[in-house]
């Protein structure tokens, strides 16, 4: 895929018709390209949109990509943000013109989205054994010389089964060694020895190239900052080991990979003592849930709060819903459940209320539960809400909030949409 190429399909995602598969978009837009609709500039609020609707604030999600891009580059760190948060191929865009070295994935499917729009280097932070999809990398690396990807192994037998994949195909694939969080965390070689044995399968291959260790300190179990740390430093000592067996020779890089959303503070003060290898390392963060931060899990956790005169990183989404029904004076619903809210990990919080033009705190609203389409509100006496206020949701886990809307816009502060954010889940 080549970069014009990539800039093409970017483009082309103006010219998509709006219709009934996009949620909260005017119903008089139907037949607009998402172009037009885009430069007529309407209002959210005003504009025709039917709740629910999930917006964007243009100034907070330009505030956290330039955010991130500082802190990146002041702390000596090359950039992968994982994709998987937002499946937007303008995002990618936007994250890769902000400095970006590239973008991290999880599954080939997300990896052939990327490179339909023209991703030149993927980072998949995953294993991968399934055969066809390897298939299509190798493909995708024969084809273009500018393509860069690399992705974990963590079992001799995961090394065999990407070896048989790929015998007789052209560039090998470049793979790092991923070592696990602690026992019981998620995936990743358990021990050093073991992550010996794996380097040594992929020494055996002519199919894959051992380019460095990763790992994922978010699954560090019973997690705080010495365990993480600790962790981290493990990650680095494996480097160092195996340059110093050789296993490294060769190279014009060697990759170093860490970095989640919750502690990418730690990344940052143990890769900052990454000491010289045989050769350049690549310190590579992949933290994701930056691109629209929350208004729960990630508000809590994030490094910012720790390190505050760093910065901070601002919520950008809200999730607009109308209020449908208020059986009693303790109760309400709202038109906004399930398929539009994120709440594996928090439900929404109330915040604004919207009645005729005018916005006000949701003082003594909160929500209690959602259904598949409705959410469940408690009302306290101070609260004053009618049937047809519109309400401000806010949300926690990016992750789970992108991939229920396939168009999403992005507003301004007094509500004007200036953009479309197409995803791909």
């Amino acid at each position: 895929m080549s970069l014009d190429t990539g800039t093409e399909a970017l483009a082309r995602l103006a010219e998509e018709r709006v219709d009934h598969r996009f949620k909260g978009l005017p119903p008089d837009a139907e037949g607009l390209t998402v172009g037009e609709l885009a430069a007529q500039r309407r209002n959210l609020f005003s504009g025709g949109f039917a709740t629910p609707v999930l917006a964007l604030s243009a100034e907070r999600l330009e505030h956290n990509l330039a955010l991130m891009e500082s802190y990146t580059e002041r702390h000596g760190l090359a950039f992968a943000p994982h994709g998987k948060t937002s499946m937007a191929p303008q995002l990618f865009h936007r994250q890769t013109g902000r400095g970006a070295w590239g973008i991290t994935l999880a599954v080939p499917h997300q990896v052939r989205v990327a490179r339909a729009f023209g991703t030149r280097r993927v980072f998949l932070a995953n294993e991968l054994v399934d055969a066809p999809a390897l298939r299509w990398i190798a493909a995708e690396l024969e084809r273009d010389a500018d393509f860069r990807f690399v992705c974990y192994v963590d079992s001799v037998r995961g090394v065999e089964l990407m070896d048989a994949a790929l015998r007789g195909t052209g560039r090998p694939v470049d793979v790092v060694v991923e070592l696990a969080a602690g026992e019981g965390a998620r995936t990743g070689v358990r021990t050093e020895a073991e992550c010996a044995a794996v380097a040594d399968a992929v020494a055996g291959t002519e199919t894959l190239r051992l380019v460095g260790v990763a790992g994922y300190e978010g699954e560090v179990p019973q997690a705080d900052p010495d365990r993480v740390h600790g962790y981290l430093r493990r990650l680095v000592a494996l480097a160092v080991e195996f340059d110093k067996a050789g296993r490294f020779a060769g190279l014009t890089e060697i990759v170093v990979s860490a970095g989640g959303s919750a502690w990418f503070d730690a990344v940052a003060d143990v890769f900052a003592d990454v000491p010289e290898l045989s050769a350049p390392v690549l310190k590579l963060l992949r933290s994701g849930a930056y691109v629209s931060h929350d208004d729960g899990r990630y508000r809590e956790v994030t490094p910012f709060n720790r390190v505050p005169e760093e910065g901070a990183l601002e919520p950008a989404f809200r999730l607009w819903a109308q209020i449908v029904s208020r059986p009693s004076p303790e109760q309400a619903f709202a038109n906004a459940g399930k398929r539009d809210a994120a709440y594996d990990l928090d439900l929404p919080v109330a915040q604004v209320i919207r009645r005729a033009g005018a916005e006000r705190p949701a003082t003594g609203v909160s929500v209690t539960g959602l259904s598949d389409q409705h959410a469940w509100l408690r009302t306290e006496p101070e609260a004053d809400l009618e049937v047809g206020d519109w309400v401000g949701l806010g949300l926690s886990h990016p992750c789970t909030s992108f991939d229920k809307w396939q168009l999403i816009p992005v507003a301004e502060a007094d509500g004007t949409v200036v953009d479309y954010i197409r995803t791909f889940f």
